[in-house]
C-alpha cells in the first residue's frame, strides 16, 4: 500500500510542477527521480510523454528510454523535436538503439540514422547488418579490453580511462594483436592480483564465447547454463566483436516467451502490444490457424458422416463422442504444453525423445485407465436408473468406452509429446504444434479409435 501511495504523491508532484512550465524546475525534478519511477510518469501521462524526456537530462533520458515499451518509444520519437531526437539517439547503448530501429519502417530507420554522428552510424549500420533474432543484433562494441602483455597495474588504468563507457566492467576481456578473443578475466581476479603481475599470468583459457551469427534463444540457455552477467561474440576468425550483456538476454526470454504463449494458442506472434496492433493485423494473425483448424473439424464430422449408419443403430454412442474427443485433446493439450515449456528451457532436447516416449506412453496409459474406470463407472451408475438405455449389453458398452479413453488418451498424450519434438527436429518451431493444433489432430483420430472399439464389442449385437 505505501508503494501506491507513493506513487499516486509523484503523480500529483508531477502534475503540480508541469503545470508551471518551469523547465528548470522540470528538468530537477526529474533527474532526481529513480529511472523506474519516470517510466511509470511516461506511461501514466501519455500527453506528456515527450516533454518528460525532453527536460530530463540526456544520461538519464535514455536509460529511461530504454525500458519503455517500443510503442511507447515510437509515440516519443514523433513527438520530439530533431535535435532532442538526434541527442536520445546518439546517447542510446548501440544494441539498444538497433533493437528499437529493427523494429521500425525501413524508411523511418533511414531518416532516423541519418540523425547519428558518424561513428554511431557506423556501429549501427554493422550490427543492424547480421541477420534478425541473431547475436550480432545484441551486441554492444562498449567494452574493456587488454592484452596480455599488460600488467595489472596498466589494466586498472586501462579500466579508469575507458569503462565509464562500457555497459559492465564486471569481466575484462584479453585479446591478441590480432584483436583475437584469448580469454576474459573476473574484475575481482584483477583488483585482488598484485600491480606488477601481467595479465597471462591470470589466463586459464576457460571462457565461454558466443558466435556472431548464433540465434538469441540460443544464447539465451548459454547465458543461464554459465551464469554470466556478460559474454563475448566472436566471429569465424575468432576476433573479438562486442559483448552481450544480461539486460539483453532477459529482453530476449521475455520475447520468446510471449511469442510462445501466443503461438501456443493457436495464433501468430504479434510482436507489437495488443491494443496497439491493428484490427486488420490482428484478423491477419489469428485467421490463418482458424482456417486449418476448421479444415482440421472438417474431417471430424467426415469420420461422423462414414460412421452414421451404426451412429443411427445405437444412438448413445453419439452421447459419448464429445466425452471422446475432449479427453483426448485435453491430455494432447497438456502433454504439448509441457514438452515445450521443457524444451524452451532446455529441459529436453530432440536426442531425450526416446526418454519422453517412455514416460508417455506410461502417463498416457495411468491417466486413460482413470477416465476409462470413471466412464465405466458412469454406465454401470446411469443402467441402473435407466435400465433401457443401454440394453442387455450394457457392461460390453462400459467396456467400449474404458477401452475407448485409454486408447484416446494414451494416443493424445503420445501426439502431444512428439509433436513438438518432430517440428524442433525439422527446423520449425515446437510451439507451432500448439493446443488448438494437437486437439483438432486428437478429434478425428479419437473418433476412430471410439468407433472401432465399438465394432469390436458391440458388432453382431447391437451394430
Amino acid at each position: 500500500m505505501s508503494i501506491e501511495i507513493e506513487q499516486i504523491n509523484l503523480q500529483e508532484q508531477f502534475l503540480e510542477i508541469i503545470a508551471t512550465q518551469d523547465k528548470i524546475l522540470i528538468k530537477e525534478f526529474l533527474d532526481n527521480q529513480n529511472i523506474s519511477d519516470v517510466a511509470d510518469l511516461i506511461y501514466h501521462n501519455t500527453n506528456d510523454e515527450a516533454t518528460i524526456v525532453a527536460n530530463m537530462a540526456i544520461n538519464r533520458a535514455a536509460k529511461v528510454f530504454k525500458i519503455l515499451d517500443f510503442a511507447t518509444q515510437k509515440q516519443i520519437i514523433n513527438k520530439l523535436p530533431s535535435n532532442k531526437t538526434a541527442e536520445l539517439l546518439n546517447e542510446l547503448p548501440a544494441d539498444d538503439r538497433t533493437d528499437f530501429f529493427e523494429e521500425l519502417p525501413k524508411t523511418v530507420i533511414r531518416d532516423l540514422i541519418k540523425l547519428l554522428d558518424a561513428d554511431e552510424r557506423k556501429i549501427t549500420l554493422s550490427l543492424l547488418g547480421y541477420p534478425e533474432d541473431s547475436v550480432g543484433r545484441l551486441m554492444t562494441p562498449d567494452y574493456v579490453f587488454v592484452y596480455t602483455h599488460n600488467t595489472i597495474e596498466e589494466v586498472l588504468e586501462t579500466i579508469r580511462k575507458y569503462a565509464k563507457n562500457s555497459e559492465t566492467i564486471d569481466v575484462i576481456y584479453i585479446v591478441n594483436e590480432q584483436d583475437e578473443l584469448i580469454d576474459d578475466i573476473r574484475i575481482r581476479d584483477v583488483i585482488l592480483a598484485s600491480p606488477e603481475k601481467k595479465m597471462e599470468e591470470l589466463i586459464d583459457g576457460r571462457y565461454v564465447a558466443l558466435h556472431v551469427n548464433d540465434d538469441q534463444e540460443h544464447a539465451s540457455q548459454i547465458f543461464k547454463m554459465n551464469n554470466r552477467v556478460a559474454l563475448p561474440v566472436i566471429d569465424d576468425n575468432n576476433k573479438l566483436l562486442g559483448i552481450v550483456t544480461i539486460d539483453d538476454m532477459l529482453w530476449v526470454a521475455n520475447e520468446e516467451f510471449s511469442e510462445d504463449m501466443q503461438k501456443m494458442g493457436g495464433t501468430e506472434a504479434l510482436n507489437e502490444p495488443y491494443l496497439d496492433i491493428s484490427i486488420f493485423k490482428l484478423f491477419r494473425k489469428r485467421v490463418l490457424w482458424l482456417v486449418i483448424l476448421f479444415l482440421g473439424e472438417l474431417l471430424t464430422a467426415s469420420v461422423m458422416f462414414y460412421f452414421e449408419s451404426e451412429i443411427a443403430k445405437a444412438v448413445f454412442l453419439a452421447t459419448f463422442i464429445p466425452l471422446i474427443i475432449s479427453s483426448g485433446g485435453n491430455s494432447g493439450s497438456q502433454a504439448s504444453t509441457l514438452i515445450i515449456q521443457a524444451m524452451a528451457v532446455g529441459e529436453i532436447k530432440i536426442a531425450d525423445w526416446w526418454r519422453v516416449l517412455r514416460r508417455e506412453i506410461l502417463s498416457g496409459l495411468m491417466l486413460g485407465t482413470v477416465l476409462g474406470m470413471i466412464g465405466f463407472i458412469r454406465i454401470m451408475i446411469w443402467h441402473e436408473f435407466f435400465p433401457n438405455i443401454y440394453g442387455d449389453h450394457f457392461i460390453l458398452v462400459g467396456f467400449v468406452i474404458f477401452f475407448s479413453l485409454i486408447g484416446v488418451v494414451l494416443w493424445g498424450t503420445l501426439s502431444g509429446s512428439m509433436l513438438p519434438l518432430v517440428l524442433k527436429k525439422m527446423g520449425a518451431d515446437p510451439a507451432v504444434s500448439s493446443a488448438p493444433f494437437v486437439a483438432t489432430l486428437v478429434d478425428v483420430t479419437g473418433l476412430i479409435i471410439y468407433f472401432s472399439f465399438a465394432y469390436l464389442f458391440l458388432q453382431g449385437l447391437i451394430l
